[in-house]
């Protein structure tokens, strides 16, 4: 597997010049979860952040009553728990694989390495501002945009604009990746399937209208 070439197809790694991405795959190792396997937990100490490079893996939080809440899915291309480079000594979320899943695993200490570099270290600082600016963006979209327009996103953002869609998560998954309940997701469903705008079979939606048009 050539793991240089999965860091610069990345998302957040393209930006990166060839030097820094060869230096990043010379410190990573590749890990393989099953489905509903943890890659790590809330509280534990945090050795290393993260890149997905297959599979879905949800991100959550634990409350005092005993509630997960989900914080995001992540998606392949996309890396996670970096807040442990800077910020936190220990994970702040549990991981854990909706999918089976892929990640390549950047330890910390080699992280802190590289970032001893100037040119490594404004160039990596550089795409973690753009992540943060997309998190935020997020953050307004889920706490003003209504359940409809988060469900259409969350799948463009997933799997593109596409009129036929093979998704390996489940609907609970899904519902709790748009912040809803699976009740008001099958609501919106039932709906969108009634108003023939999509048709949901099995692990298969096929979208018979295009609402990737008002999303703007």
């Amino acid at each position: 597997m050539d793991i240089e070439l999965l860091i610069k197809n990345s998302s957040f790694f393209k930006g990166l010049n060839g030097e820094h991405r060869i230096e990043l795959a010379s410190i990573c190792s590749l890990k393989s979860l099953r489905k509903r396997e943890y890659l790590f937990h809330e509280g534990e100490f945090g050795k290393s952040m993260f890149l997905l490079i297959g599979g879905n893996v949800q991100l959550h939080k634990n409350t005092e009553d005993g509630r997960e809440v989900v914080i995001r899915i992540v998606k392949p291309g996309e890396i996670f728990a970096e807040v442990v480079l800077f910020e936190a000594d220990c994970f702040p979320v549990s991981a854990r694989a909706v999918t089976p899943v892929d990640v390549l695993v950047f330890p910390r200490d080699g992280i802190h390495r590289l970032l001893a570099q100037e040119g490594f270290r404004s160039d990596f600082i550089a795409q973690l501002m753009l992540k943060q600016r997309y998190l935020t963006e997020r953050i307004q979209e889920l706490s003003t945009k209504d359940v409809e327009y988060r469900f259409f996103t969350f799948l463009r953002d997933q799997y593109g604009e596409k009129e036929l869609i093979h998704t390996p998560l489940s609907k609970k998954d899904i519902a709790a990746g748009i912040g809803t309940t699976p009740e008001s997701l099958s609501r919106l469903i039932q709906r969108l399937t009634e108003d023939e705008i999509i048709a949901w079979k099995g692990k298969e939606i096929k979208i018979l209208s295009n609402p990737w048009k008002w999303l703007g």
